[in-house]
């Protein structure tokens, strides 16, 4: 008996879009604000990106020229790609309206803010970013972030026995 394609469907194993996350810049920076931003990239590098690599840990984004780039991304070369390979550090640009572009250049001019890539992932298919507008944290504000995330941990460890 032939089966339905909701059947069908239904016996694929789940494929779970593969993500990056940027764990240091949360622990780095204070993200005042954030937003989603598509990224054009070439077919080695989505294709490298799938099977799991890449590091958003160095990355930042700048305005340049009236366009937003993400500097220092690195997305390793493809295994299987020839001559076509990528360059794995080149400037990426990133796909934003042009009005949310003036906004963000003009808020990373106050003195102190930067914008950092908090993940990468998947939606329909096209790689996004999420970017963070954020100001680089103190030494005791770290501090105190370990202390509260220790104390936190402590009590959910104290609560189960």
């Amino acid at each position: 008996m032939a089966k339905s394609k909701i059947e069908r469907e239904q016996e694929k194993p789940a494929v779970r879009a593969p993500t990056m996350e940027n764990r240091r810049a949360r622990y780095e920076f204070e993200i005042l604000e954030s937003l989603e931003a598509g990224i054009a990239l070439t077919g080695t590098e989505i294709k490298s990106l799938r099977e799991g690599g890449g590091s958003l840990a160095e990355a930042y984004a700048r305005v340049r020229d009236g366009e937003l780039w993400l500097v220092n991304m690195y997305i390793p070369p493809y295994k299987q790609g020839s001559f076509s390979n990528h360059d794995p550090r080149r400037p990426r640009k990133l796909l934003l309206h042009r009005a949310q572009i003036d906004r963000l250049g003009g808020r990373i001019t106050e003195k102190g803010l930067t914008l950092v890539p908090l993940r990468l992932y998947f939606t329909r298919g096209m790689a996004k970013v999420q970017l963070g507008l954020a100001r680089g944290k103190k030494v005791w504000d770290k501090r105190r972030a370990t202390a509260e995330r220790d104390a936190k941990r402590e009590a959910e460890r104290a609560v189960r026995q």
